[in-house]
């Protein structure tokens, strides 16, 4: 049987094909240390070895040849994870027939988001300046079901597969509330999407079996592949995980109906402005919550009651809260938002950590999007995904010095010509680079 009939056959046709390239060894000394896992490090050090966190502490041995960057008075912590971004698919700048989040129509949710993305799109440079290192992109939130998520290295590369996380799984977008009601082909009311939810897993069930049946069998004809139902099938059996675009707490009380009735797992609510008033429920049912800081409110009704203190109201419960970005210009400042919810949550007396807020922007997102056993936090073994602040990161007068992605210099705000720019930007007037400090050579791979 020719191998695209069969989904078994190839369970992921646009593989990842991102190599990190060698990369010196460094070592950040005298720095204010957030590791993401435990409490601050205080004159602490990070040392980087072949694309890799080699040691974090205060007395670590640095080996001979090792590159050392004095960080006094500046802090170090894990590269950003942004869990929920649509750089590279509504790609910047903005232009007509330039959207590519949003597929519409009944099968929409057999979209791959990959199939959609830019890597010229100048936002992911942005995005690394700002310390942002490992994103997941999402399809929009106009239908129902809204196709597969992918998670990128936010690395330089000619292609989407050039940028894929290795082994990262993908996701599926699902929408509940306002977005996918009303207008042609879409539900008229919330109940309407309710409908649409339950016939849809039934007939992803109904297909996943038909599948089943066929490989025990080995033989006669194959079922007609959908590639929709395939998505949704996967999700069934816990394959990818479960993302939904949900804002209101009685919505998500019966989007968790809806799991337990198929049995599926929700990884996370996004947006989830509510989630304060059902955190305990939230808490147990392992569900976390990828936010902002609270005052994203009344831009239209579903997202009216909305708190600053949202995520430190999960966290106090023992969920998991992440902050992301859903817009090109907060990709650039989500360690701001990180601080704005932390400040609230410390005013309402929740006591909200900067070890905890800095969790919301690293390992929590990693562990949501299901790469936490490889980026996220500062840990011997992990990828070397590391920004150095210019001060206390939570500080809007903070900004990062220097980013690296799998141990490779990708961004030096002191030097921002020797960063490789968009194919798009050039031409553009930038600094030449100086023949003291040559450019870095590749910083992701190609096909």
């Amino acid at each position: 049987m020719p191998p695209g009939l069969d989904p078994a056959q190839r369970p992921d046709p646009f593989a990842s094909t991102y190599q990190p390239v060698a990369a010196p060894a460094v070592a950040i000394i005298n720095a204010t240390v957030l590791t993401a896992t435990g409490p601050r490090i205080d004159g602490g050090s990070v040392l980087i070895r072949d694309g890799k966190i080699a040691a974090v502490g205060r007395d670590i041995a640095i080996p001979e040849g090792t590159r050392v960057i004095d960080a006094a008075g500046r802090w170090v912590t894990p590269g950003i994870v942004d869990p929920h971004a649509h750089i590279g698919s509504g790609s910047s700048p903005g232009a007509a027939n330039g959207e590519g989040g949003n597929e519409t129509g009944a099968t929409a949710g057999g979209i791959w988001i990959e199939h959609a993305i830019w890597p010229q799109d100048p936002m992911f440079e942005r995005a690394r300046a700002a310390g942002v290192t490992t994103l997941q992109i999402l399809p929009g939130s106009s239908t129902l079901f809204n196709g597969r998520t992918v998670i990128l290295k936010n690395v330089s590369s000619t292609s989407t597969q050039g940028m894929k996380f290795p082994g990262a799984p993908s996701g599926l977008k699902m929408a509940c509330g306002e977005n996918p009601t009303g207008g042609p082909g879409r539900p008229a009311t919330r109940a309407g999407n309710m409908l649409g939810y339950r016939t849809t897993f039934i007939a992803a069930a109904e297909y996943a079996q038909k599948w089943a049946d066929y490989h025990q069998r080995a033989s006669g004809d194959p079922p007609k592949r959908d590639l929709m139902l395939e998505t949704v099938g996967a999700a069934l059996r816990g394959d990818i995980k479960v993302h939904i675009h949900c804002y209101r707490a009685d919505e998500m009380v019966q989007m968790i109906d809806l799991s337990h009735e198929f049995g599926f797992h929700i990884a996370a609510f996004h947006h989830a402005t509510e989630a304060f008033k059902i955190a305990p429920l939230l808490a147990r049912e392992k569900i976390a919550v990828v936010t902002w800081a609270g005052d994203w409110s009344g831009y239209k009704m579903e997202a009216y009651d909305s708190i600053m203190e949202n995520a430190a109201f999960v966290a106090k419960a023992g969920g998991v809260a992440a902050m992301h970005s859903d817009n090109v210009m907060l990709l650039q400042h989500l360690n701001h938002e990180a601080a704005r919810a932390m400040t609230a949550g410390r005013e309402a007396g929740l006591g909200t950590t900067p070890e905890e807020a800095i969790r919301w922007l690293t390992l929590n997102p990693a562990q949501i999007i299901g790469v936490a056993d490889r980026t996220g936090s500062l840990e011997p073994g992990k990828m070397a995904d590391v920004v150095l602040w210019s001060a206390d990161p939570f500080s809007v007068y903070s900004t990062p010095d220097l980013v690296f992605i799998d141990g490779v210099l990708v961004s030096d705000r002191a030097a921002p010509s020797q960063s490789p720019a968009s194919d798009f930007e050039l031409g553009n007037v930038r600094r030449p680079i100086s023949p003291a400090r040559p450019a870095p050579e590749g910083l992701g791979s190609t096909p």
